[in-house]
């Protein structure tokens, strides 16, 4: 809880305690006026202050306004126990409200740096570290393993391994060498690399997606507060009509029937309207039913950031997929081996040891299928030849572990493999052994997950990826999702979620979800971001409206159900509370409902609302 809403926290516990004490006490007339206004003004001073700024800025008709005449009313009457109980009740609500999306954002990300610190630029004969936008197109840089690449260039001196799935969500790493062109963002895994930029950091790769993250935020729209935009026409029709009914009808008694006015009774039926108007039940049980769904969300392991995502979600209709950290797991595990002339747990250990000197995910991969200790001792005459493979020597005999140039290269004859992932052949002792897969495996509820989507109500599931087509395709097909975009930019994820915004109805909502900092900027750019928060960046977790934080796409199916609960729980709230309000005005005006009769109806109408609003907290497993 933050100091705000400590702050209101005090004032509501001061508050009620004042009104206990001052019930108790023998006291009347302008005395207990006198008293009374301390705690109404320690509650409710904030909404006073507010009320008065509407008014001055010519904005008169919202829900600060309508509390306070409503409660000034009650205490102008002599219920001052009303008016300062409403107010209580209404600081309550607000403060549920903003513990609610306080709690949601504390549990993410604060911060989404993306932007490298520092570049190492060569001057005289040193490296000097310096602010990225102070490197000039044409300038050296030295970039260190384990660095971010600080700006778009060509490497002139080194060669390295670039870890570049922060930018394309892809977690195989790229080999690089002199003549290559690399882009920031990426991080040098291996050696040390000269580069000549090609661009200023304000061009770089990494603030533009910066800058599409901006942009893409700005086209987005957001529902408004459902209180704000009844009170922008309840506010001013019970007021007008509580004025109507002070000075209308003691006027017809007056001028066309001759009768005495009897101002004081209409003038009291008009205040009894005010406080019978008092939207008590509509805005605590509002924001607590926004509450209870954030906080069923959260014990679900899906963090929404505000409540207005609450009912984006819950129109969702579209669902937009990346692939690599979202559907899959973006790790490499061995797959299969294939055509092997020798055991298949004797082609992994000499796959293993040949390549247990390189840190490459692939050989991390090898070691792990291998799943035994592996002792370097056995391992000689190692030759790592960048883009092909590795060749060396496991207990004297000699392994070639690679890629079809590799094969190629040492003129052994290979047989091809037609499933997806990455192959490594083996040769040993220069005659063809088998083919290992090696592929990023689907997430174990991923199937799951696009089953319950389509049982949810979703009309059409696509995913987009930077990955290649035939992968990509695999992965649809398996998964069962309707339409896939590979081989795919940042940029131009952003172009087609447009095209897919474009073709759908308007009440429809589109729902994107991704993990990685080329997923920023559509994130922003759809109706509804979910972002994974376990591995994904702190860049797509700050853009998304919506995180899931063990990763878990089978939650998505559950959040549109807490959500569409969440919206059917506050329209029955809404529709109550404004029919039994409507009654009760009508019955005030002509007089029946009193005073305690329409504080009786205020107060049970709010008693139901709120516990109906508590059952968004629960919510049925899928």
């Amino acid at each position: 809880m933050n100091r705000k809403q400590k702050n209101v926290l005090m004032r509501i516990i001061i508050s009620a305690i004042c009104i206990v004490v001052l019930k108790l006490l023998p006291i009347e007339g302008y005395l207990e006026f006198g008293l009374f206004l301390i705690p109404y003004l320690i509650i409710g001073h904030d909404i006073l202050k507010k009320a008065f700024k509407g008014i001055r800025n010519r904005q008169v008709f919202d829900e600060n306004f309508l509390m306070a005449v409503a409660t000034i009313g009650a205490i102008l009457l002599g219920d001052y126990t009303e008016g300062v109980a409403v107010m209580l009740f209404y600081q309550v609500g607000e403060l549920f409200q903003s513990y609610a999306v306080g709690k949601s954002r504390r549990n993410i990300s604060d911060l989404m740096d993306i932007r490298p610190d520092y570049a190492n630029i060569e001057r005289d004969g040193k490296l000097e570290k310096v602010d990225p936008d102070e490197v000039e197109i044409g300038e050296i840089i030295v970039v260190q393993p384990g660095e971010k690449v600080p700006i778009d260039g060509i490497i002139i001196e080194g060669t390295t391994t670039l870890n570049t799935s922060a930018l394309t969500g892809e977690s195989l790493p790229r080999e690089a060498k002199a003549g290559d062109e690399v882009i920031s963002g990426c991080i040098n895994m291996s050696g040390v690399l000269r580069i000549q930029t090609t661009k200023e950091f304000g061009e770089s790769t990494v603030s533009k997606i910066l800058d599409l993250v901006e942009n893409s935020s700005s086209k987005k729209s957001r529902s408004e507060n459902f209180i704000t935009k009844f009170a922008r026409y309840y506010t001013p029709a019970v007021c007008y009509g509580a004025v109507a009914l002070a000075i209308l009808p003691p006027l017809v008694r007056m001028l066309f029937l001759g009768l005495t006015p009897e101002w004081s009774d209409w003038i009291l039926r008009a205040l009894t309207f005010l406080v019978i108007s008092c939207p008590c039940a509509l805005v605590i049980s509002i924001p607590l039913s926004f509450f209870a769904g954030i906080g069923g969300a959260s014990n679900a392991g899906v963090l929404v950031k505000g409540s207005n995502y609450l009912e984006t979600l819950a129109q969702t209709k579209y669902v937009v997929f990346d692939k690599t950290g979202t559907m899959t797991q973006g790790v490499f595990e061995v797959a299969g081996v294939h055509h092997n002339t020798v055991p298949e747990e004797k082609l992994l250990e000499y796959a293993a040891l040949a390549e247990s000197y390189s840190s490459h995910p692939i050989s991390k991969s090898l070691q792990k299928a291998y799943g035994k200790a592996i002792d370097q001792s056995r391992v000689t005459d190692v030759q790592e030849i960048s883009g092909n493979g590795v060749i060396a020597k496991v207990d004297g005999v000699e392994v070639a572990a690679g890629n079809p140039k590799l094969m190629k290269r040492i003129g052994v004859e290979f047989s091809d493999c037609h499933s997806v992932g990455t192959i490594v052949h083996l040769a040993v002792g220069g005659v063809y052994a088998g083919h290992i897969v090696i592929s990023d495996i689907l997430k174990p509820h991923a199937k799951e997950a696009i089953q319950a989507l389509k049982s949810a109500g979703v009309k059409k599931t696509v995913m987009l990826t930077g990955d290649t087509k035939k992968v990509a395709d695999q992965v649809a097909a398996e998964l069962g999702i309707q339409e896939v975009y590979s081989e795919l930019l940042p940029a131009d994820k952003v172009s087609i979620v447009e095209k897919l915004l474009a073709e759908k109805r308007e009440k429809e909502k589109l729902a994107f979800v991704g993990d990685g900092i080329n997923d920023a900027p559509v994130l922003s750019r759809a109706d509804i971001g979910i972002a994974m928060g376990a591995l994904g960046s702190d860049a797509a977790i700050e853009a998304a409206d919506i995180v899931l934080m063990d990763d878990d796409p089978l939650k998505i199916a559950k959040a549109i159900r807490i959500s569409r609960k969440c919206i059917r729980i506050v329209y029955e709230n809404i529709y109550f509370a404004i029919g039994i309000k409507v009654i009760c005005l009508v019955l005030g005006a002509l007089g029946i409902a009193n005073m305690w009769s329409a504080i009786f109806a205020d107060v049970g109408v709010m008693v139901i609302a709120v516990l109906n609003a508590i059952r968004t907290l629960y919510v049925k497993n899928l």
